[in-house]
């Protein structure tokens, strides 16, 4: 927690105050203590409550009140542990606690899809809040969700479009990395005048389509570059499997070889006011983009690409009855 302190409200400490014991209990209240007993059953169910919370913080109580600083996920996570007396038994573990947590989402399955416009020489690729990268729409899947469900439901926070009467369960692309499944479901023929704009606030920034042959990489890595200079994630590796989906499959709309489509911008957060309203006028966008950004939820890696699961906590079990003492 170095660098992080306590200021008082003034015109100086705008974005520079920690949120007091009282937000932070209220936090922890509202989305640890007050779930179903099954959801705290183990610290990886806790981190992703504390995550909720975390969410809840950057996206409201941050906007809400300017003098409020902006925390990593880590940083809340530790002050949460500190402040709330349920969690602070657990301070001298939060490293290991986080360690794993980390690691723990890096093997929850993701799917999404790949949406493709009428020609098949484009698709729709969303990027991250805060980050720079490039992806397809996808995300991690819920509890007994189904792989198709949870298709539907990241495709239609992300993007606002409802996919589900165009996705096939049979056509999808998966892959394995590391430990991590992740499976993409083709939908295509997607008109390029549809209207998109992300449900969720403060986690996509920008949604475009781009013509398939600007991402080719120059590798097969999980980040990579297109040709273009776009950066991308979890993007290339999927690229030749398309392409022969998409030599199988004729197009609605015929190809113009001789007058190749440009990659169009159809939704932007400062355009749209940085919120989830509808969707300005499609627009022309450059082949480059900027790769100077953090990362923001799950449209970058969430941990180092060499990490592993270190299980350092494998006998952690949340103790539930400080829990109804507290209640």
């Amino acid at each position: 927690m170095s660098g992080l302190h306590r200021s008082s409200s003034s015109s100086k400490n705008i974005g520079n105050c920690l949120p007091s014991k009282e937000l932070l209990d209220d936090l922890c209240s509202r989305f640890v203590l007050n779930v179903p007993e099954e959801d705290q059953q183990s610290f990886e169910r806790i981190l992703f409550l504390v995550e909720y919370a975390y969410w809840y913080y950057e996206d409201n109580a941050v906007e809400n009140d300017p003098t409020l600083k902006s925390l990593s996920l880590k940083e809340f996570t530790s002050l949460l542990f500190n402040s709330c007396d349920v969690l602070r038994p657990y301070v001298a573990n939060i490293d290991d606690i986080f360690k794993d947590f980390t690691s723990y989402k890096c093997r929850v399955p993701v799917t999404g899809a790949i949406i493709l416009d009428e020609t098949y020489e484009r698709c729709l690729l969303v990027k991250g809040w805060k980050g720079s990268s490039w992806s397809f729409p996808r995300g991690k899947k819920s509890k007994d969700e189904e792989d198709y469900a949870c298709a539907i439901r990241e495709v239609l926070e992300e993007t606002g479009f409802d996919i589900s009467k165009l996705l096939k369960k049979e056509e999808y692309i998966e892959f394995t990395f590391r430990q991590q499944r992740v499976r993409l479901y083709i939908v295509a023929g997607v008109t390029d005048d549809t209207a998109f704009a992300p449900q969720t606030k403060k986690e996509i920034s920008e949604i475009a389509w781009h013509r398939l042959d600007h991402l080719q990489p120059a590798s097969n890595e999980v980040i990579t570059h297109g040709v273009a200079g776009l950066k991308l994630y979890m993007v290339a590796p999927f690229l030749a499997s398309l392409k022969s989906w998409i030599s199988k499959h004729p197009a609605p709309v015929a190809r113009r070889p001789d007058k190749p489509l440009k990659a169009l911008c159809v939704w932007n957060a400062r355009a749209s006011g940085g919120g989830n309203w509808t969707a300005p006028a499609a627009t022309p966008i450059a082949t480059t983009t900027a790769t100077t950004e953090s990362s923001k939820k799950k449209h970058e890696p969430d941990h180092p690409q060499d990490s592993k699961p270190v299980n350092s906590l494998r006998g952690f079990k949340f103790n539930t009855s400080a829990i109804f003492q507290s209640l």
